[in-house]
């Protein structure tokens, strides 16, 4: 059997895969590799995952997480895992980007996008990731991220560039102050994660022109600064995972379009894509 991982900061979410069936799947705490040591991952995988895939025989595992980009980072997460599923014979630990690029493009080349809190993207022949813009994080980029959506709303209600109703509509509905939200994203720990907890307030009222309009030149800087980097863009499926992708999917097709770039596959999770893709 085959064990699939698909990890992030929030919780894990592991299925278990029998040739083509899915037999089990179960969601345990998240692990960041980069902060944890091969001790404390291996304690959160003896303790949440082991007791519900007890009797499940695993020969291969393939770990997709955050952070998983140095060789030591993915050793540690590999023997973590090891001293818990003996049985394992091939243990793989990878990026969330190749699990991006695999859910959304199988075996067949193309262009693999993350929108989500962060946003990422990457050429992939196939096989491999072979060129990856850099995405630097939501102060010098992640553009089209929930993150930098919840950053650009906030900088247009603080400097009063968006209808005064709708300002006032939106520090209403997520009880803030101009001093909370300055104290939130100076002062506080996870800045990125309070931003992108506000841009649901975007979906919400995306009929406002001046909300849709932000939203759209957004997009838009995705493309630009990010994609149009690939040589061949225009020849290639741009494809998307993430819930930013999911619910603004008219808006990000619209921004597509203007730039004449042809919108691939957009899901939510790569779980299934990645069920597919080790079932084969």
């Amino acid at each position: 059997m085959i064990l699939i991982a698909d990890c992030g900061s929030t919780k894990i979410d592991w299925c278990v895969l029998n040739g083509k069936e899915k037999v089990a799947q179960v969601f345990t705490s998240g692990m960041n590799a980069m902060m944890l040591t091969e001790e404390e991952m291996a304690e959160t995988i003896k303790n949440e995952l082991v007791p519900q895939i007890d009797g499940k025989e695993i020969t291969e595992v393939y770990y997709y997480g955050a952070g998983c980009l140095f060789e030591n980072v993915c050793n540690n997460v590999r023997n973590a895992i090891k001293r818990n599923i003996p049985t394992a014979e091939k243990i793989e630990v990878q990026s969330d980007l190749l699990a991006a690029a695999r859910a959304l493009c199988g075996d067949k080349p193309g262009i693999a996008c993350i929108l989500g809190t962060g946003s990422n993207s990457c050429y992939y022949d196939g096989k491999e990731i072979v060129d990856n813009v850099s995405p630097l994080g939501y102060i010098l980029g992640d553009e089209g991220s929930g993150a930098v959506l919840g950053k650009l709303l906030v900088g247009d209600v603080l400097k009063n560039q968006l209808p005064k109703e709708l300002c006032d509509k939106f520090m209403e509905q997520f009880g803030l102050t101009r001093q909370t939200i300055i104290e939130n994203v100076y002062r506080k720990p996870a800045a990125n994660r309070f931003l992108a907890s506000l841009s649901p307030f975007l979906i919400q009222n995306i009929e406002e022109p001046a909300v849709h309009r932000l939203v759209l030149n957004a997009f838009k800087a995705f493309f630009v600064r990010n994609i149009e980097n690939y040589a061949n863009y225009k020849e290639m499926p741009v494809c998307f995972v993430g819930s930013i992708a999911c619910y603004y999917k008219d808006v990000l097709k619209e921004a597509a379009d203007a730039l004449y770039i042809n919108l691939g596959t957009i899901i939510k999770s790569p779980m299934e894509g990645l069920l597919e893709y080790h079932s084969k």
